[in-house]
């Protein structure tokens, strides 16, 4: 992603860009065991509660990443959702948002256990999408700035 110089100032002085970065690697690691144990619990049956500790922790990381993103999003853009320069985050965001509170809902509805683990695997491929076209966005701004480099020093 490409910032302004004042919103790069912005946003390497801002409160929410470690409370950011060091969620996001919380929220990883808690996807990752959502991903074992419910892939466990569908395959074998066991550890029904566990699995639902966890996920209910990896969809309350995810409205706790979402609000602290908003405020971050607001401070570094001036627009605390769809900002155009976080269009996409944002929308791979509200996809994964519905599928976590559809797996909630279930939970607290009663839907049967291998329904929810289903609606929670559904959950944790947006998450994936979301990851995915995160780090494929970050790795061509990446990629367009070295070859600006690489331009401009041809051109010295």
């Amino acid at each position: 992603m490409d910032y302004t110089p004042e919103q790069l100032k912005r946003r390497n002085e801002s409160l929410w860009t470690p409370v950011q970065g060091v969620g996001a690697l919380i929220q990883f690691l808690i996807f990752l065991a959502s991903l074992v144990l419910v892939l466990r619990f569908v395959t074998t049956g066991q550890d029904y509660a566990l699995t639902t500790v966890v996920c209910v922790a990896k969809v309350l990381m995810l409205y706790f990443m979402t609000v602290t993103g908003m405020a971050w999003e607001e401070e570094v853009f001036g627009k605390p959702f769809l900002a155009r320069q976080m269009f996409w985050e944002d929308i791979g965001n509200v996809i994964s948002l519905t599928g976590n509170t559809a797996y909630l809902l279930a939970l607290m509805l009663g839907a049967d256990r291998m329904t929810q683990m289903a609606i929670m695997g559904v959950a944790l491929a947006t998450y994936v999408l979301n990851f995915v076209q995160f780090a494929w966005r970050g790795a061509r701004a990446a990629r367009q700035r070295r070859l600006a480099r690489l331009q401009l020093s041809n051109v010295q």
